[in-house]
């Protein structure tokens, strides 16, 4: 028997549940929220598909009752405050940091030996703080922006080659943010043709620019974080956990000399299997790709002074005011919660004009 339990019915949470689900990924799954009936409602609608869709996945929705996730094999964890219009991923970190760092201590009373999967926006951030604080091994607790952002990719390149998506291979590896994912376009190939011969360098300058920005896209166009394809890309990635498919997946997961990095999580592509993150696979980068993972290495770099000398990256003034760093967005910022994760705040924290002020008032 097989269980995964997905945190958070937003969007995204509820999407994962419903890929799972329908495609019986796992014989049980647990849906739970913070909010009263909405994990229990969603799941009775997707409990109301099963003799449509022809599966019989146990289903069990919850409102923050973490003893239903006992014994889960996989926890995929979504919870937090979605992006809004004008956002950078990394503008939630004050916000979400606390929610994450709740919910992993949550989870792991009941299930302390689940592979943990981390969702929450910034997700590279949010994984080295879920893995920092619970003590876990590397391998159980990882990110999965790198296979959204890859997938993108390849939509990306299947609409430049007007070419079937499936016959495409392509990865992205780096920062899961808008100015930090490296497309690997030297390496993407439609049937074993390198891109590169089928189309031409502006072409390929779109896909890759496209790519980048492919989260912040559907944002402007939604008015919120797009949910289909990273619930999607979530249950992807369960799938390979639950049935040791080994397959290989760009992963945000701990560097501990892999690629000359240490200390610091960033997508790379990984072996996936019921021990999660089972091994490292080192690519032959070109220059301008090793320059560019350089640079993310130096931006994710945490700063580790102590706690006394920061400032809350959520407020330019005072712990607990709401701020609205860069976007007019009025983001809610708990004193505690700002003030206890602010050494955290360390791989989202990129080459936007918001996150270098963020960077600059941790540092004052």
């Amino acid at each position: 028997m097989s269980k995964v339990t997905v945190v958070g019915a937003g969007n995204v949470g509820a999407t994962c549940a419903n890929v799972i689900a329908t495609r019986e990924i796992a014989d049980e799954l647990v849906l739970l929220d913070i909010k009263e009936g909405v994990s229990e409602g969603k799941m009775l609608d997707i409990f109301q598909t099963a003799t449509l869709m022809d599966f019989d996945t146990k289903l069990t929705g919850v409102t923050n009752d973490y003893a239903a996730t006992a014994d889960s094999d996989v926890v995929v964890v979504t919870s937090g405050m979605p992006r809004k219009p004008g956002m950078t991923r990394e503008e939630l970190i004050g916000v979400n940091a606390g929610i994450v760092a709740s919910v992993v201590g949550n989870v792991l009373k009941y299930s302390p030996k689940a592979v943990i999967l981390m969702i929450s926006n910034p997700m590279d951030t949010m994984t080295y703080l879920a893995l920092k604080k619970s003590g876990l091994p590397k391998n159980q607790i990882f990110g999965m922006g790198g296979a959204l952002d890859s997938a993108r990719f390849k939509c990306y390149l299947s609409k430049a080659l007007k070419a079937n998506s499936n016959e495409i291979e392509g990865m992205v590896i780096g920062g899961h943010g808008d100015t930090t994912m490296i497309p690997l376009y030297s390496k993407a190939t439609y049937k074993g043709i390198p891109v590169t011969e089928l189309l031409s360098k502006e072409e390929v300058e779109k896909v890759v620019a496209d790519t980048m920005v492919g989260g912040a896209t559907l944002t402007k166009l939604l008015g919120t974080s797009a949910w289909y394809a990273p619930g999607a890309a979530a249950a992807y990635v369960g799938e390979s956990i639950i049935r040791d498919q080994k397959k290989v997946v760009p992963s945000c997961t701990y560097l501990e000399g892999e690629y000359g990095q240490n200390d610091i999580c960033i997508g790379v592509p990984a072996v996936i299997g019921r021990g999660g993150v089972e091994k490292v696979l080192t690519l032959n980068l070109t220059a301008d790709e090793k320059a560019l993972f350089e640079s993310n290495r130096f931006s994710a770099r945490l700063d580790r002074r102590p706690n006394a000398s920061r400032r809350n990256p959520c407020s330019p003034q005072d712990d607990g005011n709401p701020t609205t760093i860069g976007t007019g967005q009025t983001i809610p910022c708990p004193a505690t919660e700002a003030t206890a994760y602010a050494p955290y705040v360390n791989h989202a924290i990129y080459g936007t004009t918001a996150a270098r002020r963020l960077r600059r008032r941790l540092r004052a």
